[in-house]
């Protein structure tokens, strides 16, 4: 099973980086396995850490995607980085062990920490709308625009039926950037 939360880490300079991710438990380890490059790689081969930060808001995963990463932390207990203070619970992760791999190598580490923050009250039909609208921005330049267009007429009618304000807002990220990678498709094509 792939739990999408936001991983934070810590970069060179000190400062936290936010990124969304599907993650996955095997064994009792917590799998993180980014996309090469990232920073989100670079930090946890460099630290040995990594936290997990389980979140309702869905405008934190549109807005990564969207470049809205300023979102407020809060520190750790155990492990020197931040979480996300918006985190309905969070747990804090050392590196175990590392699979290298061309794509996308395995990152496999031990909890140490975890925190519950605030009740999670479960998800809206528009919040998973725009979880998977946020995973088809993250495809823009590999996925075809038929096969997007058709996931987001489909995924709109949630988003019509049952969004709150925050939904709307993260939806309305997420097809902008839609937009702007489509116009500057198009202005690469003409160019």
């Amino acid at each position: 099973m792939i739990q999408e939360i936001i991983v934070t880490t810590t970069n060179a300079d000190g400062s936290t980086h936010i990124a969304p991710m599907g993650i996955r438990e095997e064994s009792g380890l917590t799998v993180i396995a980014p996309f090469k490059p990232s920073a989100t790689l670079e930090n946890i081969q460099c630290n040995k850490t990594a936290v997990i930060n389980r979140i309702d808001d869905v405008r934190i995963f549109a807005g990564c995607l969207t470049g809205r990463k300023d979102w407020p932390l809060a520190p750790t207990e155990q492990i020197n980085d931040n979480r996300l203070e918006a985190a309905i619970s969070h747990v804090e992760l050392e590196l175990e062990r590392f699979e290298e791999d061309e794509l996308r190598p395995r990152f496999y580490c031990r909890p140490i920490h975890e925190a519950i923050h605030k009740p999670f009250k479960g998800f809206n039909r528009a919040q998973a709308a725009v979880l998977e609208a946020a995973i088809l921005v993250s495809r823009l330049d590999m996925l075809p625009d038929e096969k997007i267009d058709q996931e987001i007429d489909y995924l709109t009618i949630a988003i019509e039926k049952t969004a709150g304000k925050n939904e709307k807002i993260a939806w309305d990220w997420l097809m902008e950037k839609i937009k702007q990678f489509r116009e500057q498709e198009q202005k690469d094509k003409t160019a």
